[in-house]
């Protein structure tokens, strides 16, 4: 004979094993979105155009974590943007290391590297290069 604890416990092992399944399913999906895009930009030609920066933005996510002794910690992940303009007028966001967002500024003008998805280089007008 089942009791209502039986059934509440039978709920939660159900409920538990849907959550599971979804959390695993979630990175499955993201690992395969990664690999597919990190496929297709290695499959991609390298590019370089004539291109203008147009705009720069930054993107901080905060993480904070309680220790046992309540101290509190707070650690933050900042991802840096740049979006540059070529000479159809069409605009491409990349996201760029910190050292290179901070050597960027809006209006430079020369010439970019790209390949896919994936951010090469900016070489200024007038730079020499390396």
């Amino acid at each position: 004979m089942y009791t209502e604890f039986d059934t509440a416990y039978g709920l939660f092992e159900g409920m538990f094993a849907i959550v599971f399944i979804l959390v695993i399913g979630s990175f499955v999906v993201m690992a395969v979105k990664g690999l597919g895009t990190w496929n297709k930009n290695n499959n991609s030609p390298r590019l370089t155009v004539s291109a203008v920066v147009v705009a720069k933005r930054s993107d901080v996510s905060y993480h904070h974590h309680a220790n046992v002794n309540h101290t509190a910690h707070v650690a933050s992940n900042t991802i840096y943007y740049v979006t540059f303009q070529v000479e159809s007028g069409d605009r491409m966001e990349f996201s760029v290391s910190g050292t290179e967002y901070g050597m960027l500024v809006e209006g430079d003008k020369g010439k970019l590297s790209f390949q896919g998805t994936r951010y090469l280089s900016f070489q200024r007008e007038g730079e020499k290069e390396e």
